[in-house]
């Protein structure tokens, strides 16, 4: 029995990216156990960073995780002392997210992980922005 063309795994899209997907997260682990960071606690992190003082709304939204997902991470982190929740003065139903201090002297630590990863990685710095762009005009797609 022959398979056809479409059905053949080596041909999928989706199987490359998952499989991609997996590997990339695996090397970060490395780089994120010295942080004491997941993967998914980074992306939070860095999302902080770049834009302190949010609700969890637009924390989901930064990052593209929902808030069921959001919330053990975030426990985890306050857990940590990275970051503080706070009702918010405007909507007592709202917390808003703070970078702790100790949640910013991570981050001079954190600024080394990107370059780090990018030296196991073998792309020209074009090829890496073709393929985010490509990844997120897929995403954009998709959602």
């Amino acid at each position: 029995m022959s398979t056809p063309n479409e059905l053949k795994l080596e041909n999928q899209i989706c199987h490359s990216i998952y499989s991609a997907t997996n590997a990339l997260i695996r090397a970060y682990r490395p780089l994120l156990e010295e942080l004491d960071l997941t993967y998914p606690q980074y992306l939070v992190m860095m999302a902080l960073w770049e834009e302190d003082r949010v609700m969890i709304k637009r924390l989901s939204e930064r990052t593209r995780l929902d808030a069921g997902t959001l919330t053990p991470i975030l426990k985890r982190l306050e857990d940590k002392g990275l970051v503080i929740r706070q009702k918010s003065s405007e909507d007592s139903r709202q917390k808003l997210l703070y970078v702790s201090e100790k949640g910013m002297h991570l981050r001079d630590k954190a600024t080394e992980v990107p370059a780090a990863l990018l030296c196991q990685v073998q792309m020209t710095r074009e090829e890496a922005t073709l393929l985010k762009q490509l990844s997120e005009k897929l995403y954009k797609q998709l959602t």
